[in-house]
C-alpha cells in the first residue's frame, strides 16, 4: 500500500514525487511511455518569470516564477544558468516606455537577487546589436535563466527514487477504482504487456495534457474538457550570432519569440500558440508554424533564416487551464489544482496547467495538499535542497568545470564541459579511474560512450537510444543514421542481458 500513487512521469509528477518521498511517504510514479517524453521536453527550454505575462494582468503568477528563479538555479546550477535576453524596441509594437515599465516591475516583483537587473542599452554602438538589422537603436536588456528542461525532469526523477519513490517509466495506469479509503490501480508493462495491481492511500493526476484522458479513461469520469491544448513548436538552425546573449523578439500580431544560443553550435528559435485538437503525443511542426518563425526572426536578424536551415524541429502540446481565454496565447500558464475526498473517501488531486518554472512551489502545493489529506504532518523540504549532481561546494560552475578536467587532464575539456553541464559532480561517477579513453568503452559517436550510457541505464531509466540522444543528452544533434542503430543495437543487447 503506497501512500501516493502519481500518474505522469513529467516536471510535475516527478516533482511531487521527490517532494513526497523526502518527507517520508512512500511513493509510486507510472510513466505511460519515458520520463519528460511529453510536454516537459518540448519547452523553450527557461527559467522565467514571463515578461509577457504581465500585460495579461498575470502578477501572482510572474511574482511566483520570478521568486522560484533563483531558487532553481541554487538547486541545479549545472543544468540551469543565468542569461542575459535582448529585447530590441521595434516602433510598429509596443511602446519604449511601457516596456521599461514592464521591466522595471520584472526587476522587483520577485525580489531579484543575484541576478542582474534590467537595462536600456543602444544597438547601434553595443556588441548585442552587431547580429540585429541596422535601424534598430533602442533596446532593453534583463535576466533570467536557461535551463536543459528535460534532465530538470530526471533529476527529479532520479532524486525521488534515490529517497526510495518507485519510479516505474513504460507503465500505463489503465484502471483506477476507488475503494472506500483506497486506490485499486490497474498498471499495465508496455515492453511486457504484464498486468498488475497496486494500491494507494492518495491518487494524483499529474498527466499533463492527458490529464482528461486519465479521468475519462482509467477514472471512467464523463467530465467536461479541463484543459485547453495549445502547440508550441521549435526550430533548430546553425549558430546565428556569437555571443551568449538572448533574443526575444516583438511581432505585430502580438506574440513573442526568442532566438537563444543551443547546445554550442546551433541557435533555438521559438516558440508558435496554435490550438490543437488531437493525440498529444502525435503533435509535429507544420509548415505553416516553420515559415511563421523563419519570418518572425528574420525582421530581426541581418541574415535570412529559411526552412532550408532547419537541423531539427520540435513540437509539444501545453495542457493550459482552459480559462475561455480567446486565443492561445493569452489563456493563463497558472496552474489550478482540484481535490476531491475526505476523511474515510481515498483522495484525488487533480493537476490543470502549470509551467516549467513553478513546477517546485506546485509540486510544495500539492504535497501539502496529499500531507493534509492523508492525516500526515509532514514539513515542506526542496527549497534548499541541491537536485543530483548540483551540490557544488564551491558554489561556482565555472571552478566546477576546471576542477572535473583537472582530475582526469587525458580528456578534452569540450567533453568535461559537457559532462559537468549535464551531470554536475556525478560526472565523476561517469569518469572515475578511468585513465584514458579506452577506459570508457565504445564510443558510439560524437563524445558518448559506453561509460556514460551505462550510468544512464542504471542511474537515469533510460531505455532507448532516444531516451538517451534527444531527453538525457542532446546528442541526437550530432549523431548519423548508424550510430542511432549501433546505440540501439547494444541498448537492446544488454537490456536482454539484465
Amino acid at each position: 500500500m503506497y501512500d501516493i500513487a502519481i500518474i505522469g512521469g513529467g516536471i510535475n509528477g516527478c516533482g511531487i514525487a521527490r517532494d513526497a518521498a523526502g518527507r517520508g511517504l512512500s511513493v509510486l510514479l507510472a510513466e505511460m511511455s519515458d520520463l519528460a517524453s511529453g510536454t516537459s521536453s518540448w519547452s523553450t527550454k527557461l527559467i522565467h518569470g514571463g515578461l509577457r505575462y504581465l500585460e495579461h494582468y498575470e502578477f501572482r503568477l510572474v511574482r511566483e516564477a520570478l521568486k522560484e528563479r533563483e531558487v532553481l538555479w541554487a538547486m541545479a546550477p549545472h543544468i540551469i544558468h543565468p542569461a542575459r535576453f535582448i529585447l530590441p524596441h521595434n516602433p510598429g509594437t509596443r511602446p519604449a516606455w511601457l516596456l521599461r515599465a514592464g521591466l522595471f516591475l520584472y526587476d522587483h516583483l520577485g525580489g531579484r537577487k543575484k541576478l542582474p537587473a534590467s537595462r536600456r542599452i543602444d544597438l547601434s554602438n553595443d556588441s548585442e546589436g552587431e547580429p540585429l538589422r541596422p535601424g534598430f537603436r533602442t533596446g532593453f536588456e534583463y535576466s533570467d535563466c536557461r535551463v536543459d528542461d528535460a534532465r530538470l525532469v530526471v533529476l527529479n526523477a532520479r532524486d525521488a527514487a534515490d529517497r526510495s519513490a518507485d519510479i516505474r517509466t513504460r507503465t500505463q495506469v489503465i484502471k483506477a477504482n476507488r475503494e472506500s479509503d483506497h486506490w485499486h490501480l490497474t498498471v499495465v508493462d508496455k515492453n511486457t504487456g504484464e498486468t498488475k495491481t497496486e494500491q494507494a492511500r492518495l491518487l494524483v493526476n499529474a498527466a499533463g495534457p492527458w490529464v482528461d484522458h486519465v479521468l475519462r479513461e482509467a477514472l471512467g469520469r464523463n467530465t467536461a474538457s479541463n484543459v485547453r491544448l495549445v502547440q508550441g513548436s521549435h526550430i533548430v538552425v546553425p549558430r546565428l550570432y556569437e555571443g551568449s546573449q538572448c533574443y526575444i523578439f516583438q511581432n505585430a500580431d502580438d506574440r513573442i519569440v526568442f532566438a537563444l544560443p543551443y547546445e554550442k553550435d546551433f541557435t533555438l528559435i521559438g516558440t508558435t500558440d496554435e490550438d490543437y485538437d488531437g493525440d498529444p503525443g502525435k503533435a509535429s511542426i507544420s509548415s505553416d508554424e516553420t515559415d511563421y518563425l523563419c519570418r518572425a526572426v528574420g525582421q530581426y536578424f541581418r541574415d535570412p533564416v529559411t526552412p532550408e536551415d532547419v537541423v531539427w524541429s520540435f513540437s509539444g502540446v501545453r495542457p493550459l487551464f482552459d480559462d475561455d481565454a480567446s486565443k492561445a496565447q493569452e489563456a493563463t500558464r497558472d496552474y489550478v489544482l482540484r481535490s476531491e475526498g475526505s476523511g474515510d473517501d481515498a483522495g484525488l488531486v487533480n493537476i490543470f496547467g502549470g509551467k516549467l518554472t513553478t513546477y517546485r512551489r506546485l509540486a510544495e502545493e500539492v504535497t501539502d495538499k496529499a500531507c493534509g489529506m492523508l492525516g500526515e504532518e509532514k514539513d515542506a523540504w526542496t527549497a534548499g535542497a541541491a537536485l543530483p549532481g548540483g551540490e557544488f561546494p564551491t558554489g561556482s560552475f565555472d571552478t566546477e568545470a576546471s576542477l572535473l578536467h583537472d582530475t582526469f587532464p587525458w580528456a578534452f575539456r569540450t567533453h568535461t564541459d559537457r559532462l559537468i553541464e549535464t551531470y554536475g559532480l556525478r560526472a565523476h561517477t561517469i569518469l572515475r579511474d578511468a585513465e584514458s579513453y579506452d577506459d570508457l568503452g565504445i564510443c558510439f559517436g560524437a563524445d558518448l560512450y559506453e561509460r556514460e550510457v551505462a550510468y544512464l541505464v542504471e542511474k537515469e531509466f533510460a531505455q532507448t537510444s532516444d531516451d538517451i540522444l534527444w531527453r538525457r543528452t542532446k546528442l541526437g544533434l550530432r549523431f548519423e543514421a548508424d550510430e542511432c542503430r549501433r546505440l540501439q543495437d547494444w541498448m537492446s543487447v544488454n537490456r536482454s542481458a539484465r
